[in-house]
């Protein structure tokens, strides 16, 4: 089982990135997928999350409305689409998958989640 995360870059304020999460001996049908961020100097944050159907899908407050998470399912992807990026979304991007179903209250716990990929760093300044 690999994870690996890409997209990331350097962007000015208001920008955006879409970030890719890819799959290697695995079907992202079969999981959770998260992702997370850590900022230089803080703890690690769930960012998004979609149920294994992406009927459910969860966002941290900072980023609702600007942020999406998406599959495609006929490439084995994840996404999460950034828009209106904002400095303090700069950080270290990465994927994790779970074989748990997420709840509102738990999604954003990492030690939930069983694989990690590894990240992609976002760098959001003018």
């Amino acid at each position: 089982v690999q994870l690996q995360a890409s997209g990331g870059g350097a962007v000015q304020p208001g920008g955006s990135l879409r970030l890719s999460c890819a799959a290697s001996g695995f079907n992202f049908d079969d999981y959770t997928v998260g992702w997370f961020r850590q900022a230089l100097g803080k703890e690690r944050e769930g960012v998004s999350c979609s149920s294994r159907s992406g009927g459910r899908r969860f966002y941290t407050v900072s980023v609702k409305d600007r942020f999406s998470i998406s599959r495609d399912r006929t490439r084995n992807m994840v996404y999460l689409q950034m828009n209106s990026l904002k400095p303090e979304d700069t950080a270290v991007y990465y994927c994790a998958i779970s074989n748990g179903s997420p709840l509102s209250s738990t999604w954003h716990w990492g030690h939930l989640y069983d694989y990690w990929g590894q990240g992609t760093q976002v760098t959001v300044s003018s």
